[in-house]
């Protein structure tokens, strides 16, 4: 989804809770996380994976969900870049996550991107296995890339001419 306005149901506090769990502490406020994401210019796009609540008629529960964007790389041209791809441990094996790459695929052919872009953590090794198994090459060995990161206390200190 990722649209002028949220989805029903909203995902911005399970993305939060999310990475809350993965990494003990949040950086990012629900509230960014909507400004972010919903309005003129979104800086992301999110897909929700609902469920419906057992014994409540048309009421859902958000089981997953895949953040992204479009980048340009000047050798390939656009790309889809999949920034945060999470389906809940009871929801794995039944086909959600597949229909989640599903969408994204056809995204990025309608939007005439060259390819989709993702990181694994290395230790997750059942990810790095589903994708592969999907035809996804790994740069870092097939490629040699290294991925970099400015944090903000150097974005601060190289904008200011330091």
């Amino acid at each position: 989804q990722g649209a002028e306005n949220p989805p029903a149901s909203n995902p911005c506090p399970t993305l939060q809770r999310k990475v809350k769990n993965l990494q003990g502490s949040v950086l990012i406020l629900i509230l960014d996380l909507l400004e972010d994401g919903f309005g003129e210019h979104p800086f992301y796009h999110c897909l929700i994976a609902e469920v419906p609540k057992e014994g409540q008629t048309g009421s859902s529960c958000i089981v997953g969900y895949a953040m992204y964007y479009f980048t340009y790389d000047p050798w390939i041209g656009k790309l889809l870049y999949l920034e945060d791809f999470y389906v809940m441990e009871p929801y794995r094996g039944l086909g959600i996550g597949s229909e989640i790459l599903k969408t994204l695929s056809q995204i990025a052919i309608k939007t005439n991107c060259s390819c989709m872009h993702f990181l694994v953590v290395i230790w997750n090794k059942p990810s790095i296995e589903y994708y592969v198994r999907r035809g996804a090459l790994d740069l870092s060995t097939e490629e040699g890339w290294h991925l970099f990161r400015f944090d903000k206390e150097n974005l601060l200190r190289m904008a200011s001419g330091e």
